[in-house]
C-alpha cells in the first residue's frame, strides 16, 4: 500500500530523496506514486520538472513495465509449451493469468501516457507561450 507523501517547498522537499530510496528498495509502484505527486505539485505550482525528476519518473515506469513485459513473455512461452502438450486445463489457467498481466500492463501504460499527455503537454508551463 503506497504511503502518503507530504509536499514541502522545493528547498526542503524530501520527495526526490524518498523516490531514490524506494528505487534502491526496488519498490517501483511506490516510486511511481511519489513521482506522480511530484509532477502534480510541479504542475500546480506552474514549474517544470527538472531533469533529475523526469529521469526518476522514467525509471519508475520503465521498471514496472519491464517487469510486466518479462512476466508476459514467460507466461506466453509456458502457454505455447502447454498448448503443444495439449494440456487444455493448464492452458486455460495460463490464458487467464496472461490476461491479468496484459491488463496490468495496459493500465500502467495508459496511466503513463495520461500523465505525459495531460501534465507535460497540455498543462506544461511552456504550452501557454
Amino acid at each position: 500500500m503506497p504511503s502518503q507523501v507530504t509536499f514541502f517547498p522545493a528547498p526542503i522537499c524530501p520527495c526526490v530523496y524518498l523516490a531514490k530510496l524506494v528505487e534502491q528498495a526496488e519498490r517501483y509502484v511506490e516510486m511511481v506514486s511519489i513521482m506522480e505527486k511530484l509532477v502534480e505539485g510541479s504542475t500546480a505550482a506552474g514549474t517544470e520538472l527538472r531533469v533529475e525528476k523526469r529521469n526518476l519518473l522514467s525509471v519508475a515506469y520503465k521498471n514496472i513495465i519491464g517487469s510486466l513485459r518479462t512476466a508476459w513473455r514467460i507466461v506466453s512461452s509456458i502457454e505455447q509449451k502447454e498448448e503443444g502438450r495439449r494440456n487444455e486445463e493448464q492452458v486455460a489457467l495460463i490464458k487467464q493469468y496472461r490476461y491479468k498481466v496484459e491488463t496490468e500492463l495496459s493500465a500502467i501504460c495508459a496511466g503513463n501516457l495520461e500523465l505525459l499527455f495531460h501534465r507535460f503537454l497540455l498543462e506544461s508551463p511552456r504550452s501557454s507561450t
